[in-house]
């Protein structure tokens, strides 16, 4: 079928395999797809908005070409791919945590108290920064270097701290650094955890020591920071949510790894 749509058929991992009886209305080398499958698939290939136009027959032809490569994949072994089961896996680990969590999920609420109460302590900054950028496995050396350099600009900044723009422009490995290293005003959730540690709680105009994260050493400036008024509360109910699912997610875990037998080798870490 011309124009075919794999982000379509991929509608289909959605489906459920129907156990119960349904009118058949095609088989496929003998493998049946009913009326359920197809209305249902349907359906859902209508709320696809593509450059297709979808009848029933292209959405027919779609399962139909779904089962041929699923058939395919079979004889020639596709199925016991080590990448091709590492995917099945990780399908069924979301699938299960659903199927086990989405109760708990849909009872989280978040109020604007819980929203002001968060505030008071993860405020959103306005920063900029400079930074020696380290690979992600760096050499002692290499740390050491980094190190060193940050902290030749950030005594240097102690004495000078408005020359902190100039600076920025001239020795920060970002693409921020001809605006001053400037990131502008980000919530916590989007600063690397030990960046926003390093200025929680400050004022504007502070400066930090380097400070490392994945990236390398960082030295921070606060230009600002953002009263609760002016904050996108919708935002922020959403991080909250996502704080509080990942509470019970975590908790899950807890509570699984109870009764399993796990053992594990730190010294090979």
């Amino acid at each position: 079928m011309k124009n075919f749509s794999l982000a379509v058929v991929l509608l289909t991992l959605a489906i459920p395999a129907l156990a119960q009886k349904s009118p058949v209305v095609a088989t496929v080398n003998g493998k049946a797809i009913t009326k359920k499958q197809f209305e249902e698939y349907h359906l859902q290939n209508l709320k696809f908005v593509g450059q297709r136009k979808i009848t029933k027959e292209v959405s027919l032809q779609d399962l139909i070409n779904r089962e041929l490569g699923i058939q395919k994949a079979r004889k020639s072994g596709v199925d016991k791919d080590s990448v091709v089961i590492s995917k099945q896996e990780d399908i069924l680990f979301h699938a299960q945590i659903s199927k086990d969590l989405e109760g708990e999920f849909k009872k989280i609420t978040v109020t604007d108290e819980d929203v002001k109460k968060y505030y008071e302590t993860n405020k959103e900054y306005r920063t900029a920064q400079i930074l020696f950028r380290l690979r992600v496995e760096p050499t002692p050396e290499e740390v050491k270097t980094g190190f060193a350099q940050s902290m030749e600009i950030y005594d240097i900044l102690q004495k000078d701290p408005d020359s902190f723009a100039k600076y920025a422009n001239k020795y920060s490995q970002t693409s921020t650094a001809p605006i001053g290293g400037e990131l502008g005003f980000q919530p916590p959730t989007r600063l690397a955890p030990e960046y926003f540690e390093a200025i929680k709680g400050q004022k504007v105009g502070f400066i930090s020591k380097p400070v490392r994260t994945q990236m390398g050493y960082h030295v921070i400036k606060i230009l600002g920071v953002k009263s609760f008024d002016q904050i996108d509360k919708n935002l922020y109910k959403k991080i909250i949510y996502d704080n509080k699912r990942d509470a019970i997610i975590e908790n899950y875990f807890s509570n699984m790894a109870k009764g399993a037998d796990i053992k594990t080798t730190p010294n090979l870490l």
